[in-house]
Formats: structure tokens, sequence, C-alpha cells
């Protein structure tokens, strides 16, 4: 008998930063204000040194959470 699999679970939109880019340029690129960003995306503004460095491996979400 062949399974369905489960259906996939709503993913949230993202962007990777470029190369030297800055929050002010991801959220232009993304249309999200610097504030939303900064509040979905915690990890990176409460860890890193300086605050909001972004790396080229980094996920940037641009949506809030799904429910």
């Amino acid at each position: 008998m062949n399974a369905q699999p489960p259906p996939l679970a709503p993913r949230r939109r993202f962007l990777t930063p470029l190369p030297q880019e800055t929050l002010a340029g991801l959220a232009a690129r993304a249309a999200a204000a610097p504030e939303d960003i900064q509040g979905w995306n915690p990890h990176i503004f409460a860890t890193r040194r300086p605050p909001g460095l972004f790396t080229g491996s980094d996920i940037i979400f641009i949506e809030p959470p799904c429910e």
C-alpha cells in the first residue's frame, strides 16, 4: 500500500544577506521594517558583536512566525 506523505507545514519567507549588506539594505530588499526584522531574528541581534553583523550563511526571516 502506498501511503501519502503528510503535507508540508507552511514555511516562513527568508533571505540570505549579500556581501557587506546592512540591516537597512536587507530591509529595503525584503520590503520590511528593520525593527520587524530585528524582532523576527533575535539570535542575530542579541548574540553577535557587533549586534546585527550578518554572515553569508545566515538565514534572515523576513516575516513573522507561522501560526
